[in-house]
């Protein structure tokens, strides 16, 4: 999955300090009273062009989904426009779908592991039966509203007939197009949906150097040394890379055209005339290949929902890697599907920092950066947004951030211990698992949970019972707020709010207070810094009260929040929702 990568923080003249009045108490009180509903969708804003001249810094701060930070805003400007930071329309759909499920199944299913090589025998390749509908009645048991498959993971090989290597289900003994059934089954469960496409391919590495490179593995084992993971599947398939040694190839970038068309291509007509997009963009050749991909999977297969752009780098230690020109290859994305966000990509979605599924405490979906995120892989955020804190008022107020945009954290996880199927592990508990959405989705982030099908082409049954106990727990609990029962005193363990993030990401810090006798006191119940698109709180045990009122203790502009809800979760209950 993702992998660190060192960032470099220019730096830009200081700002004052912001007013003390943005963090004064109780700038709202909402008292909590029957269930509302959030206001019409209405547009989001999209990336305007930049103001010039003296209203870069005293002209009027407009809603969009990327900021400039100007070296003359002073740190009320910087704040006012972090309040002003919005999602675009894609962004804005994506994060009502709280719950993705990730289907890794490919080469790696029928190896037995994790990393691939890219030298596997296509013939090992072998299902004798997927069960696609299986796998989505499976995913919908569990609440999730989006599917994402591994079309290409980092051995390179293509889960579509592509046109641009051998190395592909075209050339396996299955030889069907699986990204198409994948998609057509998941639309026909009414469900969105994504594609994975790793950036590193192993069936793409040169071959003398491959060459090379095994030499000094065997060696190195012949001397007793301890291999890699990476180093072992190597040398445990040996001979060739299956692809043309496009990948870190030291090739210059240049213009070039896309689609590249093939020999006998079935586009070309549809090209000239404007019935498919063209675009031009300067990249070397791995560039190129994976930009063409690209091209197949959108044209083919969109629009589609979410990319995914993964950024590993398996043979980074060996010596090996790929210079990306994310600059080209992002402006190449947007030519094709400007509305679909792209994980890792500028006004996209960014990785949540860990592979646990859960989300920091203090979740912001605004985030300040050092370079412009169109350039580089998951926006240049430090420690590839791993980093405990990346979106406070002293990250927005640091001297070295330059821009501002709309970065919705996604919280990915497995459901068990490996992203591929491997007959001797076991699934998380449907407990489990409602703990992590807790986390995640209750953090405010998206829960990307992995579910692997096994090598006979079907979700095994115990994750199946396991998934299904897990959406039933989640309905039980957050379909219904205890007050609909009616008026009186009611108990619960769980608070649930959100922001009308149309609007942006505004709340800093608020408290939960109740009121258990008509007419008494308030006292409080709990608290938490951010909300964003959904914020639950769990008690440490059951409260009943006759009123709940939320305060907002500190925000960064006027807040707009949605509605309030109250559950009681299946352990206070008495075990209702478990696992079993």
């Amino acid at each position: 999955m993702a992998t660190p990568t060192p960032r470099r923080h220019p730096r830009r003249h200081p700002r004052r300090h912001p007013r003390k009045h943005l963090r004064g108490r109780l700038l709202l009180t909402l008292t909590v009273g029957a269930a509302a509903s959030l206001l019409p969708l209405q547009a989001t804003a999209a990336p305007t062009a930049p103001p010039s001249g003296a209203e870069r810094c005293t002209g009027p701060v407009r809603p969009a989904s990327q900021m400039r930070i100007e070296p003359c805003d002073t740190p009320d400007r910087v704040i006012e426009k972090a309040a002003k930071t919005v999602p675009t329309k894609g962004q804005y759909a994506w994060q009502q779908r709280e719950v993705t499920a990730f289907t890794h199944f490919g080469m790696n299913t029928f190896t037995n592991r994790e990393w691939g090589s890219g030298a596997e025998d296509r013939s090992l390749f072998d299902p004798e039966h997927i069960d696609f509908d299986q796998w989505m009645r499976a995913y919908k048991a569990a609440g999730a509203e989006q599917v994402m498959l591994t079309a290409k993971h980092h051995d390179g090989f293509a889960l579509w007939p592509t046109r641009y290597t051998e190395h592909s289900v075209a050339n396996s003994p299955y030889g069907r197009d699986i990204v198409g059934r994948y998609i057509r089954a998941a639309r026909k469960a009414g469900l969105k949906v994504g594609v994975y496409l790793s950036p590193a391919d192993g069936a793409e590495l040169p071959h003398a150097w491959h060459k090379k490179w095994l030499e000094r593995i065997a060696a190195k084992q012949e001397a007793g040394e301890q291999l890699s993971t990476v180093e072992r599947t190597a040398l445990e398939d040996g001979g060739s890379p299956q692809g043309r040694g496009r990948y870190g190839n030291g090739s210059e970038p240049r213009m070039r055209t896309f689609p590249t068309l093939v020999p006998g291509d079935d586009r070309a007509d549809d090209v000239a005339a404007g019935r498919l997009p063209r675009f031009r963009v300067k990249v070397n050749d791995y560039d190129a290949y994976y930009l063409d991909q690209v091209y197949e999977l959108v044209t083919q297969y969109g629009p589609l929902d979410e990319l995914w752009l993964d950024g590993a780098n398996p043979w980074r230690d060996a010596g090996i890697t790929q210079e990306y020109n994310w600059k080209e290859i992002f402006r190449g994305i947007h030519e094709l599907a400007p509305d679909t966000p792209v994980f890792g990509g500028p006004q996209g979605v960014r990785w949540v920092g860990n592979e646990n599924g859960i989300a920091r405490e203090t979740e912001w979906s605004v985030t300040p950066h050092t370079v412009d995120p169109s350039t580089v892989h998951a926006g240049g955020l430090p420690n590839d947004s791993t980093d405990p804190d990346i979106g406070s008022r002293e990250r927005l107020l640091d001297p070295s951030t330059k821009y501002l945009q709309w970065y919705p954290a996604e919280a990915d996880v497995s459901n068990r211990p490996g992203w591929y199927h491997h007959p001797e592990e076991r699934p998380k508990t449907a407990a489990q698992l409602m703990e992590l959405y807790e986390k995640s989705v209750g953090r405010n982030a998206s829960l990307l949970l992995n579910v692997p099908p096994a090598r006979n082409g079907r979700i095994d049954a115990a994750d199946v019972r396991e998934l299904t106990a897990f959406g039933r727990s989640v309905r039980a609990v957050y379909g219904t707020d205890v007050r609909a029962k009616g008026a009186g005193p009611y108990t619960f363990d769980r608070i649930a709010l959100g922001e009308d993030i149309r609007k942006g990401q505004r709340v800093e810090g608020f408290t939960v207070e109740a009121r258990t006798d008509e007419g008494g006191g308030w006292r409080k119940i709990a608290s938490g810094t951010t909300v964003g698109h959904r914020r639950i709180l769990a008690l440490p045990e059951p409260v009943t009260a006759r009123d709940v009122r939320v305060r907002i203790t500190a925000s960064r502009a006027k807040p707009h929040l949605g509605p309030v809800t109250l559950h009681l979760s299946g352990a206070a209950r008495g075990g209702a929702g478990g696992g079993r």
